[in-house]
């Protein structure tokens, strides 16, 4: 299991990163080729290909102790 600590894209198109904060923090770039959306509970991604922007999310592993 992954925990969010930032999440983020770089359109390549326009060179905008856009950042979710919350959930339900719906982003899109200026020219409207990609968003971004989840804050720090999900990763999610609209864009027509993953190759029109870069990933600039931080995850870290989660470790069950237990």
């Amino acid at each position: 299991m992954e925990k969010i600590l930032k999440n983020c894209i770089q359109c390549k198109v326009c060179g905008e990163v856009i950042e979710s904060k919350s959930v339900y923090d719906f982003k899109a770039c200026s020219c409207g080729t990609c968003s971004v959306d989840g804050g720090l509970e999900y990763l999610r991604r609209v864009a027509d290909d993953k190759k029109s922007y870069v990933e600039l999310s931080i995850t870290e592993e989660i470790i069950d102790t237990k």
